[in-house]
């Protein structure tokens, strides 16, 4: 048996409760194609990337930096004199847009779903008015199928990322889930 390693008289650094422990947070902004997920970019970050009327407009992911006003940061900067000053800032990312089998490499499927892997949250943007002159994928507006379409793709990727077991079901209410049981192999 190998000698067991010193243990260290320093306390080990306490980890974030929410995972990583940062100024900013990474946000991805997903959908179908052309429900304005490049509109609502644009007014998020004031910039004029293309936003058309026709699907897959955006190809590769946008990316900008927002900051985020904070009327207490010079106050406690003051107080507790930091090596750094880093005000806080939401970091928006404008991701391609989801179809149904994107995680069978629909679409723009598999690298739409390898951007959603860098960001922390996700903001899911439905359509819900009608405009005959704006194009709709499916060819009509139901933002609960939209929200389905997304949710079980993002679904089914995290469970093709694993060796898994699907179970499809439907609950009482109507709406069908995806279960999936991990199983990891050692």
């Amino acid at each position: 048996m190998p000698p067991k390693a010193a243990k260290s008289k320093e306390a080990p650094a306490e980890r974030p409760i929410l995972g990583r422990f940062s100024s900013h947070l990474k946000i991805g902004i997903v959908g179908l194609p052309n429900v304005g997920k490049s509109t609502l970019f644009n007014t998020l970050t004031k910039l004029a990337i293309p936003a058309e009327n026709f699907p897959f407009c955006t190809i590769e992911p946008n990316e900008a930096r927002v900051n985020i006003p904070d009327e207490r940061f010079e106050w406690l900067t003051q107080l507790h004199k930091p090596k750094n000053e880093v005000s806080a800032f939401l970091e928006i990312h404008d991701i391609a847009g989801l179809v149904r089998g994107a995680h069978q490499g629909q679409g723009l499927g598999n690298s739409f779903l390898s951007h959603i892997r860098a960001v922390d949250g996700i903001f899911h943007v439905l359509r819900a008015f009608e405009d005959p002159d704006i194009i709709h994928v499916d060819d009509s507006v139901d933002p609960v199928r939209d929200l389905d379409v997304i949710t079980e793709e993002l679904r089914l990727k995290v469970c093709s990322v694993f060796d898994v077991d699907l179970y499809l079901g439907m609950e009482s209410s109507g709406f069908s889930y995806i279960l999936c049981e991990i199983s990891f192999v050692d």
